[in-house]
């Protein structure tokens, strides 16, 4: 969950759950291992039926959510959440016009702030099992 503001009517937000590997022989620079992902185009932040354009420089809260998936970090791997405006080809490009989907004939570039402090808590919520001895 964060609050984030953007300079666009619409725009996407993406996150992506990835295994680090560390390096070795095969990866001498490692090996980064997506796990899963997810969007939020933020025209559908409050409802997936329902389209809600944003208004430039206001603040929103969004939730990314990610697939439920299963995943054992090794000793030496780091957990890495990437979150950014676009995680094209897996998704489409968002053209960031606030036009109607699929009748856009223009892009324009998005300048989104995610906010973090006392009354905008971003934050990760990633459940942890905890292994076995």
């Amino acid at each position: 969950k964060f609050w984030a503001s953007s300079s666009a009517l619409d725009t996407d937000f993406t996150a992506k759950l990835v295994d680090v590997y560390p390096p070795n022989t095969d990866y001498p620079g490692g090996f980064d291992l997506n796990i899963g992902d997810g969007i939020m185009r933020a025209r559908y932040r409050d409802s997936r039926t329902e389209e809600k354009l944003m208004t430039p420089s206001d603040v929103y809260e969004f939730e990314v959510r990610l697939y439920p998936t299963s995943n054992v970090f090794k000793k030496g791997h780091r957990i890495r959440v990437d979150l950014a405006g676009s995680n094209f080809p897996r998704f489409d490009v968002n053209p960031n016009t606030g036009e109607p989907l699929n009748e856009n004939r223009r892009t324009m570039k998005a300048i989104n702030t995610i906010y973090h402090d006392k009354s905008r808590p971003s934050h990760i919520l990633l459940p942890v099992i905890p292994g076995g001895s």
